[in-house]
């Protein structure tokens, strides 16, 4: 009997079109239809009766980068289970919010309480949205036995340096009168002093990890507000502002903690939150895909793996970065393993790729050119793709049990 092929399906979502569930499991079932049917008509053909034969054997692993899809990626690939809580939203709307749990180990997903999608009618609020929300479900998860944290930032809406969070763990933001300052990154301009002394306690008890993908600092031309406060809605003045209350909120937090963590690479992660993150409480930044690779118990369950599809709605300069694709690529690497990248669409030359570590690289537009079909009809196209590529791989198989 010939060996079972093993194929490994770990992609990202395709964001507006399907969660990585979905597309895992879109892959997942394509693939087995077209590898099997390829194998027996090859096998037939040739005379080689493999009745009874374990043809295939699939792993599913949804993935995410740290961004919007981790909690779901705990929930899918590494089982984790469900809890949620009712907290604050970017713009201080109440919303009910996913974690994830498993043991002691809690995966908290900044997009489910302060992202983007959470904005009132996806209304951006550069200067007063805030990260409130996300202490608070950070406190829902410490409230459920958690005792060590992975802070999955990606997708915000806010920046404000993670002061909402650190506001809802318990610290307080005073201006000069000693009064409680409003939400929002904005209003750090005002910011006279914090004050630690009611901060839950169980903070320096919890170990901390912040799934964050990129390593811009705080401030300046790399910082928060000036690379990642324009997607969420801010004019050139409102950077400028921005900047200069992160500055301010360093500044007083610095003196507070005794550490000063704004050129911290991953400080300005996720409008700054990294800064509380990393110099209040003590996080560990790693990138996102590595985290959930580990949690989903990547090494042992992929170790015969044949081939490794991955994916993401946009195959480009940006995933290089750090993205999903190329953290899989990395990781299949030693097993090791090919791997074949699906995408909606795909704007990396070939050689990109391949000295990325991809075998191949497919998208939607290959077979479709309009973006807008891509999007409203992926799941067929995704199931087409990926039934060509099972049929190739049934077929290369077919003929090697042939002999």
């Amino acid at each position: 009997m010939p060996t079972p092929f093993h194929v490994v399906v770990a992609p990202d979502k395709f964001k507006g079109s399907l969660t990585a569930g979905e597309v895992a499991t879109t892959i997942a079932e394509a693939f087995e239809d077209g590898f099997c049917d390829a194998f027996l008509d090859t096998t037939r053909a040739r005379g080689v009766d493999t009745e009874g034969a374990t043809l295939l054997v699939t792993t599913v692993l949804p993935v995410a980068d740290g961004g919007e899809g981790t909690v779901e990626a705990a929930l899918r690939s590494a089982g984790f289970s469900a809890l949620t809580a009712l907290v604050a939203g970017p713009t201080g709307e109440p919303v009910e919010a996913t974690f994830a749990v498993h043991g002691d180990i809690a995966v908290v997903e900044m997009a489910q309480a302060s992202g983007l999608d959470r904005l009132p009618g996806r209304t951006p609020a550069p200067l007063t949205a805030t990260t409130r929300g996300t202490g608070e479900l950070v406190r829902a998860a410490l409230d459920a036995g958690a005792r060590h944290v992975v802070l999955a930032v990606g997708g915000s809406a806010s920046t404000d340096g993670g002061a909402g969070l650190l506001a809802a763990l318990g610290g307080r933001l005073l201006d000069a009168a000693g009064r409680d300052l409003p939400d929002g990154g904005a209003a750090l301009r005002e910011l006279d002093r914090v004050d630690l002394s009611g901060l839950d306690p169980r903070v320096g008890s919890v170990s901390w990890t912040l799934a964050a993908d990129v390593d811009n600092p705080l401030l300046g031309e790399r910082g928060a507000a000036a690379v990642f406060g324009p997607q969420k809605g801010a004019s050139a003045d409102d950077v400028t502002v921005l900047d200069a209350a992160l500055a301010r909120f360093a500044d007083v937090l610095a003196a507070a903690t005794g550490r000063d963590a704004r050129d911290t690479p991953g400080a300005g992660a996720a409008g700054g939150v990294g800064l509380v993150a990393l110099g209040l409480l003590g996080a560990t930044r790693r990138p996102g895909v590595e985290v959930v690779l580990e949690l989903a118990g990547w090494s042992h369950r992929t170790r015969t793996a044949s081939l490794v599809i991955t994916g993401e709605g946009s195959f480009d300069e940006q995933s290089l970065g750090g993205k999903t694709p190329v953290g899989v690529a990395a990781a299949a690497a030693r097993i090791p393993a090919p791997v074949v990248v699906l995408s909606g669409r795909r704007t990396l030359p070939e050689e990109r790729w391949r000295a990325a570590g991809f075998a191949q690289a497919r998208a939607l537009t290959d077979v479709e050119p309009d973006v807008g079909t891509c999007v409203r009809e992926a799941r067929r196209l995704l199931g087409g793709l990926a039934r060509d590529l099972g049929a190739q791989h049934g077929a290369e198989q077919g003929a090697r049990a042939a002999g």
